[in-house]
């Protein structure tokens, strides 16, 4: 059965537009209802972001699921893998997260975690695609579903975050900006770095409802980069809206992406003798962290964009470390899913570890030129089915040979086709990655 709603990363759209409205969003919760009720399985836990629309949405899945007998438990502004954490310790049947992540604020999105943490299985979400188009029936009053609100799920969460590094590591001495994007982690990551003994400089941490990714978070991290500067800090962290990404900055003011924070989760790991296998990429990857790796023996395979893919392949190798270039890092040895808070607790446990800097961490990593082109397109669209941009990969291929790679896909969150391209001479990867975005252009218009 092919899919008419669900994408990469659960449904998505822009807020008052189909799927994205409250009658949609009501069906969707009363289709998991019923899925989730067949299964014998009648508690779900809902978390959101700070989109103003969180409340709309919060409220009609509400009613969807209580009509299909179901109990929710409601968990308020929680990053996504809070939620996917709490859904394990409360046995929950699912938890189900409102958030468009690094959207703006006029998107949002309704994605879904397993009794287990992890991502819905796509027969689960295939089952709701198939109910989705019925009208709704509500059980019998005497069977509806009651809802309650968590009042203790953020010290939950905390309190699990700093689990994941070592009895006794402090941060103490560590000044650090942390930039909660004014999204999901505003508040709790600055407590989990402040209760391990940082002194934090807190940024974007105060939403109200439309600024949430505004010129802050792991999209915009130059905010984060000027003020680790002002400030004369050790290092910065930025999240995205939901707080599933993480982006850095060294004391230098040096960018640290997902690439290269996963360079340093590989070289802790392996130091520790705990890598237990190789690191799970994507085709977005920098050629950079496949030479740095390879040079420590460390195998390293690329899966397609999307944490659920990286997923995938870590489940299919049992391997523990994966993630993509925007700062999805997934630890399975401390977590089930990508998680920003966790991926920068392990990294600056090496680094206290370690007692090095964080721009000393990431040497011997040497990244690429990589050129990153978005174009904006009306409609989806089959790139294959366009010659001339299919003729213009080809040219740039030729091009550059095996000194360089071009790569070309439609964004399964936003409406735009990303054109990469990488090599050794930025100036030859910059010219093609706009010559080849112009004929994409051209092409769809």
């Amino acid at each position: 059965m092919s899919r008419k709603y669900f994408g990469t990363d659960g449904i998505r759209g822009k807020v008052g537009d189909a799927p994205m409205n409250a009658e949609f969003v009501l069906r969707l919760g009363w289709a998991a209802g019923r899925v989730l009720a067949s299964q014998g399985k009648k508690e779900v836990l809902i978390g959101k972001d700070t989109r103003i629309s969180g409340y709309l949405f919060e409220a009609a899945l509400e009613a969807g699921l209580s009509s299909a007998g179901v109990d929710v438990r409601l968990l308020g502004p929680m990053p996504t893998p809070a939620i996917a954490y709490l859904t394990r310790t409360f046995r929950a049947s699912a938890g189900i997260v409102i958030s468009a992540s690094h959207n703006p604020y006029y998107d949002n999105g309704v994605k879904f975690f397993s009794h287990e943490g992890t991502k819905l299985p796509d027969e689960v979400e295939l089952q709701i695609e198939a109910l989705l188009d019925r009208p709704i029936e509500t059980v019998d009053s005497a069977e509806l579903g009651k809802a309650d609100r968590v009042l203790d799920a953020a010290g939950r969460y905390i309190e699990f975050c700093k689990s994941t590094i070592p009895f006794g590591a402090s941060l103490t001495g560590l000044k650090m900006v942390v930039d909660g994007a004014n999204g999901a982690s505003y508040d709790i990551a600055v407590r989990v770095f402040r209760e391990l003994g940082a002194e934090v400089i807190p940024i974007g941490v105060e939403p109200d409802g439309l600024n949430i990714n505004q010129d802050c978070g792991a999209t915009a991290p130059e905010n984060m980069r000027a003020h680790v500067l002002l400030e004369r800090a050790d290092l910065g962290v930025a999240l995205d809206g939901d707080g599933d990404r993480l982006i850095m900055v060294d004391s230098r003011g040096d960018i640290v992406d997902g690439d290269e924070i996963l360079y340093i989760l590989a070289r802790a790991r392996k130091s520790e003798g705990a890598l237990n296998g190789g690191v799970v990429g994507t085709v977005m990857s920098n050629l950079g962290l496949e030479h740095a790796l390879a040079k420590m023996d460390v195998p390293f395979v690329r899966a397609s964009v999307g944490d659920r893919y990286v997923m995938e392949q870590l489940n299919e190798k049992g391997w523990i470390l994966g993630g993509e270039s925007s700062g999805h890092i997934i630890c399975l040895d401390r977590t089930t899913t990508g998680d920003g808070i966790i991926a920068a607790l392990q990294v600056l446990a090496y680094l206290v570890a370690s007692e090095k800097g964080l721009h000393e961490l990431k040497e011997g990593m040497h990244k690429c030129p990589q050129i990153l082109v978005n174009v904006p397109i009306p409609y989806r669209v089959d790139l294959s089915t366009l010659p001339a941009v299919m003729k213009s990969v080809e040219d740039a291929e030729a091009e550059m040979g095996e000194t360089g790679r071009v790569l070309l896909r439609a964004s399964g969150t936003e409406p735009v086709v990303r054109v990469m391209v990488e090599g050794e001479n930025e100036h030859q990867v910059r010219e093609i990655a706009e010559r080849i975005a112009s004929v994409v252009r051209d092409s769809v218009e």
